[in-house]
């Protein structure tokens, strides 16, 4: 591998000038839950973009904006970098120590809503950049971003947009938006995501709340008629009930089975980590836990919502009930799919009366372990981290990679700063900005030898 000296040393001598652009990146708040500042922070990683050479547009799509851009490099090779510039609602924002949307750092860490998950990201993979603008005055390879608004809302425009942007999106390899270590300070490698299928269920049983002392006795109760309905999805056992939910479950291969294998036990970490006595289904922990947390379809309810839920005592008859559910999908389950036996469950056990909303959607999909890219990631890694990268066949979260696999028929890698306490999605997130700069020492090794 080539000497890194000069971009390691400009990594770390302009590190305080990056953060300070990552603060700005942070402080312009972009909710897609909420439709809240996508247009404003587009804008923002467009300029971004722009004041490295690359040639940026904001596209419009029936949702929120995709930033694309693109700059040319010495050889005629191509990576595209995934990232999103929406984050999750910050509420409860009483549990912050320090405002969501005005980041700080403190004792090495960097807090704000979305510094993870995922801006920090974006900016550590700029800094790469610039150290190699810095000391070579070109990129040496072709370089496109997207960079997409929705990604916390399931992505629910992005495919329909690479698909009329194919040839636009051409490359040899993609480098995922998130990545990072493990409790034992181990890179790792995460090769596939499941698919997640998102629902709104809904009960409307009157046209308006009843005083319970009027309607308990005669009238129909939306709470009742939704948790009804919600104890069919499931068994006592854990398992699914949907007729034909399990038809299309590709099993775990063996070699799948052997990559998990040489991955550590994560079941004293996890209990630790979320409080938790013990796991469902009897698991103890590990080869048996290690696959059944993310070759196993899911059906999780997120959220019920019905009646009154204030302080003290309100005696009355709900009209309305919702509960958010999603369903973690295994290849090769297809979320449209699922829609149509969800529906015709319901129906058959006598809730057609449920309303049914989809909130989005995306298949599984996974990379193979045997690229040539993904070698080059795993390996360029351990100069950086002093440790060799785990290779791990799929993770139980989500995203949209399915279009990147299939449509645009590229490697799909993880890299990243992400540790187990980044508390993505909750209060006080935060990275460790000594695995920062790790990840845009990673970063620029990764541009310069895929160019060789």
């Amino acid at each position: 591998m080539s000497n890194y000296d000069k971009i390691d040393t400009y990594i770390d001598k302009n590190l305080d000038k990056n953060l300070d652009e990552l603060k700005k990146y942070v402080a312009q708040p972009s909710i897609s839950a909420q439709n809240l500042g996508l247009k404003e922070c587009a804008q923002l990683v467009k300029g971004m973009l722009e004041q490295r050479g690359f040639k940026a547009e904001v596209m419009a799509t029936d949702g929120a904006p995709v930033v694309f851009a693109e700059r040319k490099g010495k050889v005629d090779k191509t990576i595209l970098i995934y990232n999103h510039y929406d984050v999750q609602p910050p509420e409860p924002l009483e549990l912050w120590e320090s405002p969501p949307f005005e980041p700080e750092i403190r004792n090495g860490y960097f807090y704000g809503r979305g510094v993870s998950d995922d801006k920090g990201h974006l900016t550590a993979r700029l800094h790469a950049i610039d150290a190699i603008l810095a000391e070579e005055g070109e990129l040496p390879c072709n370089i496109k971003f997207i960079i997409e608004g929705e990604e916390e809302t399931a992505s629910e425009h992005l495919h329909e947009y690479i698909s009329k942007n194919l040839d636009r999106l051409k490359a040899d390899a993609c480098i995922w938006e998130f990545g990072g270590v493990d409790h034992r300070e181990r890179p790792q490698q995460y090769l596939g995501l499941r698919g997640i299928f998102y629902v709104e269920l809904s009960v409307t049983a009157l046209g308006t709340d009843v005083h319970s002392g009027l309607g308990g006795s005669i009238l129909p109760n939306a709470a009742w008629r939704l948790v009804w309905a919600l104890n069919t999805l499931k068994g006592e056992d854990e398992r699914i009930r949907i007729p034909g939910f399990y038809d299309n479950v590709v099993a775990p291969t063996e070699r799948d089975r052997e990559y998990m294998e040489k991955l550590p036990d994560p079941a004293e970490e996890y209990k630790t980590r979320f409080g938790a006595k013990a796991f469902i289904k009897g698991l103890t922990g590990g080869m048996d836990l290690k696959i059944e947390e993310v070759f196993t379809p899911t059906c999780t309810i997120c959220g019920l919502t019905s009646g009154y839920q204030g302080p003290g005592s309100k005696t009355v008859q709900p009209a309305f009930a919702s509960a958010k559910v999603d369903f973690r999908l295994v290849p090769d389950q297809k979320p449209q799919d699922i829609l149509k036996k969800l529906r015709a469950h319901l129906d058959a056990e006598g809730f057609s009366d449920v309303e049914i909303k989809f909130l989005g959607g995306e298949p599984a999909a996974r990379t193979d372990p045997d690229h040539p890219f993904v070698k080059l990631v795993v390996e360029s890694a351990e100069e950086v981290y002093d440790a060799k990268m785990d290779i791990v066949p799929m993770i139980g979260g989500s995203g949209p990679n399915y279009p990147f696999v299939h449509d645009l028929g590229v490697p799909v890698v993880t890299m990243g700063f992400g540790y187990p306490n980044t508390k993505a999605h909750a209060p006080n997130e935060n990275f460790r900005i000594d695995l920062y700069v790790q990840h845009a020492k990673h970063t620029a090794r990764v541009i310069k030898e895929f160019a060789k």
